[in-house]
Parts: C-alpha cells; structure tokens; sequence
C-alpha cells in the first residue's frame, strides 16, 4: 500500500538518514524530504538514495532556488518541495523529471503553481488555512490535483483534513526531530501510519 504521506526529516545528519529512512519504510512512510536547512542535506538525500533504492521516493523540502534543483537532480533526488510557490522552481524540477510540490494558502497561488507544472500543491502552513479553507479551495482546484496539508495537520485530524479535500500530509516535527533515536522515529511513525489507515479506510 502506498500512503500519501511524506516524511519531513528537517535537521536530520548524514550518519543518521540511512537508518532513520529504513525505519519510516518499515512503518510504511515511503516519501521522503530533507529540508535543504539541515546539516549536508545533500549527502543525507545522497546516501537514503543509494540505500533505499525504489523502495522509497527521497528528495529535499524547503527548495528555494534553481541551482538547489539542479544540485537535488545530482544527488539522486526526485521531488522537490518547498514552501512557496516559485514559477522558475517549479519549471526547474518538471524540466529535470522531479516532482514538483510547492507550497500555497490562496487560490491564486495554486492556480500559479500549476500553471508552472506543479505536481501537486502543499497547503502551508495548514493550521492558518485551515480545514474549511482547504474545502473552499476544493470547490474551485480541479479535482485530479493532488493537494497535501503540511504544518499544522497531525494524526488527530487527518480524517478532519481529509472530509474537507486533503489527499495526503506531510509531517514534520509529529514525526521526526533533530535528535531523537531511530526507535522513536520508528514508533511514531507506526502510530501516524495507524491514524492514517483508519482515516482513508471509508
């Protein structure tokens, strides 16, 4: 099975992503970024790729600039995420075969990150929009995007997010900080994949 979840390992070290990966796999987590304001993000995105394979979708969040693409392409990695909606990024990441999730909170922004080619849309920060907001874009997106809730989205309210029009989530500080023990990683993630099961399962 195959959840529309992805793993945001920000502040995650090289020495520790291998086996953090392996565990988000076991659990089910099978999307993964690394946000470029971590330590070597690169080498982090470098090392999950070789080890994981086709087993897990690795590439980097908080993508800001043209040459943070081309430099994620490099390394192996196939989506990029970021925070904000920036035409030339997005054209970046299509243009090098990467998927494209930009972050937006309006209809305008969305409409301007698909028509750049975006993948599909991270609504961030979610808790400022908002469940009914996110139902009010739902009304007006087309259907076949895909639109994910980050930041502000948790195990408590997936099946909320997901009655107003969520298709997946990316989690973030519920899931992994800097630190922690592979162990902790690997329990929270069963507990989020749980919650997620029993949110999509109707």
């Amino acid at each position: 099975m195959t959840r529309t979840l992805i793993a945001i390992l920000r502040g995650i070290r090289p020495e520790e992503a291998v086996q953090t990966a392996e565990a988000l796999v076991e659990a089910g987590i099978t999307v993964i970024e690394v946000p470029l304001n971590s330590p070597d993000p690169f080498k982090s995105i470098a090392v999950m790729v070789e080890a994981m394979g086709s087993r897990a979708v690795i590439g980097a969040g908080t993508v800001l600039r043209r040459e943070q693409v081309a430099e994620l392409a490099l390394v192996g990695g196939k989506i990029a995420v970021s925070p904000n909606c920036n035409a030339e990024v997005i054209r970046a990441s299509r243009d090098l075969g990467l998927q494209s999730w930009p972050g937006v909170m309006t209809p305008t922004e969305a409409f301007a990150a698909l028509d750049a080619g975006a993948t599909g849309l991270k609504i961030f920060p979610a808790e400022l929009v908002g469940p009914a907001g996110l139902k009010a874009m739902r009304a007006v997106l087309p259907r076949e995007v895909p639109v994910y809730a980050v930041g502000g989205a948790g195990p408590d309210s997936f099946a909320e997010w997901r009655a107003a029009g969520a298709d997946g989530f990316g989690l973030g500080s519920a899931l992994y900080k800097p630190g922690q023990t592979v162990q902790d990683t690997a329990t929270k993630a069963a507990e989020i994949v749980a919650a997620y099961d029993a949110a999509f399962a109707s």
